[in-house]
């Protein structure tokens, strides 16, 4: 990592090791902030307060090697991220004003996409952290994450079950608690369907009906004008001496006809005259049968208009034109289906509801008993582990209950209540010395045993399923000598599977690691970038005499570091 202008950092590198790190030095020379520069890289609230005073923003960067194929490949690859031979480039820049910038392999990403990836690459300790295990579902998740797969077969098939309950009981909800809408809804329906029945329209009839009305209501002004239109172009019988279109075409042809013979073109212009004649013909023939056809019945014209004020009636409330209608009708008639099949739905619904409570019950009891067999062996475990970090008398085991509930679903011969990860209630219980009775780890444990419970849990951990990077903060806070020895040879365990980073102040802890790192200030109080080094040697002797004695060039003090490193060397 490198980070600047973070806290009392200016401008450092931190180079992690891949097995077991220590951070130490001084009270108040930054080394809290290598954590906190880890956990902004891994989607950590961002704290305007962090940033160094006088600088315009803090900017922590890192590289982290991921596993290959893993999840965290996968959600970094959708983030649109590059990753550099199995390694991801992370920057979170954030600003004195409190604004917040992630990038992941050179493209920018929401923060909570950094928050996603740290759940798969790192399982951070610290003095707030440990909390987590404090609470009931974290320590569920916990037993489930050591039983595998003897858990998360029928955990899987559960939790489907469980959506299909939820899908179902919403609907049979909806339908239940909707019963008046619904058949509000269904009246309506059925009133607008009858009546639109009882007209019985015919599609496009309203534009027929309209243009028929049109031509009744002017029947005389078409006759006529019909008939003055035949007269001018065939003639009127009873004007014998009046002079029509058709006589003055036919005498036109007639006089071209003599010459045309003597001319190409006006033949041409005699053959174009005949077709009018014939043109002629034809429109006063269709004139004449227009004006005989055409019907002034006033009764007709009634009849027209009521049919129109029927279908007027309807294009009022069920849509803009007869075809509108119609098509109201239609989904109107789809919907009073849906609606009046209530009844049989609900059955429907409730026989499946009773069918999947059954199976979840099932599911559910095959849940407990995992989890049960799970918890007996996860219990011994932590509790052998306690014994080596000088909690000899330390039992801890798990509590599964079920709360009753009448709406549950039955397990055991009793309804019980469920979620979408069964039905039992975990706690982790620890009893620090016989006698005790088992207490939940939030009210039997003081702060340093609660850090070598999560410490110990780890280590349990750390066989079944690794995560790839644990960080602790001072997870050896209120232990002293022999204790803090264990720590130290329990950490160092942890990292043969898994890289280990500690931030501590005890020198029997540090002396395991497989490199120290020393974070000290320089005159003007800030750590800049030759103020995070790797002690190694004399360097590492030194700063061991000094965690131990205040003083590094104690004979007493060295003597006791070299021999804190020999028992470590010896250990590994």
């Amino acid at each position: 990592m490198r980070i600047r202008s973070l806290g009392v950092i200016d401008d450092a590198v931190v180079e992690l090791s891949p097995g077991f790190t220590a951070v130490t030095g001084e009270t108040g020379a930054g080394k809290t902030m290598v954590v906190t520069s880890l956990g902004l890289l891994l989607g950590g609230r961002a704290d305007p307060a962090l940033v160094r005073i006088g600088a315009k923003n803090a900017v922590v960067e890192g590289r982290i090697s991921v596993p290959p194929g893993g999840s965290a490949v996968l959600r970094a690859e959708e983030a649109g991220a590059e990753l550099e031979d199995g390694t991801l480039l992370i920057s979170r820049t954030v600003s004195a004003e409190g604004r917040s910038r992630a990038h992941l392999g050179g493209r920018s990403v929401p923060v909570g996409v950094l928050a996603e990836l740290a759940d798969e690459l790192v399982a951070v300790h610290g003095q707030t952290d440990q909390q987590g295990l404090l609470k009931q579902s974290r320590q569920r998740q916990a037993l489930d994450r050591y039983a595998g797969d003897a858990v998360t077969g029928p955990l899987t098939k559960y939790a489907e079950a469980y959506r299909r309950l939820r899908a179902v009981a919403v609907e049979l909800d909806e339908i239940t608690t909707r019963a008046r809408e619904r058949a509000q809804e269904a009246d309506m329906l059925r009133y607008g369907l009858d009546e639109i029945a009882g007209v019985e329209p015919r599609p496009g009839e309203d534009v027929e009906l309209a243009a028929e009305a049109e031509r009744l209501g002017h029947a005389e002004a078409l006759a006529s004008a019909a008939t003055v239109a035949h007269a001018a172009l065939a003639g009127n019988p009873e004007d014998p001496e009046g002079i029509d279109a058709a006589t003055l075409v036919a005498g036109a042809q007639r006089a071209l006809e003599a010459v045309r013979s003597h001319d190409s073109e006006l033949a041409s212009l005699t053959d174009r005259i005949g077709e009018i004649g014939i043109l002629l013909g034809d429109v006063a023939g269709e004139l004449a049968g227009y004006a005989d056809d055409l019907d002034a019945d006033p009764l007709r014209l009634a009849a027209v208009e009521e049919r129109r004020a029927a279908l007027n009636a309807l294009t009022r409330k069920y849509g803009a034109d007869i075809t509108a209608v119609l098509a109201y009708a239609e989904q109107g008639a789809s919907r009073l289906t849906e609606l009046d099949g209530d009844d049989e739905r609900i059955d429907e619904l409730t026989a499946e509801r009773d069918a999947l409570r059954g199976e979840l019950g099932g599911l559910a009891q095959a849940l407990t008993d995992a989890r049960t067999e799970a918890a007996e062996r996860f219990a011994a475990a932590v509790t052998a582990e306690l014994a080596s970090l000088a909690m000899p008398h330390a039992r801890v085991s798990f509590e599964i209950r079920q709360t009753e509930d009448p709406e549950g679903v039955e397990v055991g011969g009793r309804a019980v209540a469920y979620g979408p990860s069964g039905v039992d209630e975990v706690e982790l219980l620890l009893a620090p010395h016989p006698g005790a009775p088992p207490r939940p780890i939030a009210k039997g444990a003081s702060g340093g045993e609660l850090s070598r419970v999560m410490l110990a849990v780890e280590v349990v951990f750390a066989g079944t399923d690794p995560v790839p990077t644990y960080l602790f903060d001072e997870v050896d806070a209120g232990v002293g000598g022999k204790a803090a020895v264990e720590i130290g040879r329990r950490l160092a365990k942890l990292a043969k599977t898994a890289q280990v980073v500690v931030v501590t102040h005890l020198p029997q802890v540090a002396a395991f690691a497989d490199r120290q790192l020393l974070v000290e200030k320089t005159n003007d109080g800030s750590v800049t970038r030759s103020g995070v080094k790797v002690l190694e040697g004399e360097d590492r002797v030194r700063e061991l005499s000094r965690m131990l004695a205040g003083q590094e060039d104690s004979e007493t003090a060295r003597a006791h570091a070299e021999e804190l490193l020999a028992t470590a060397r010896a250990d590994g």
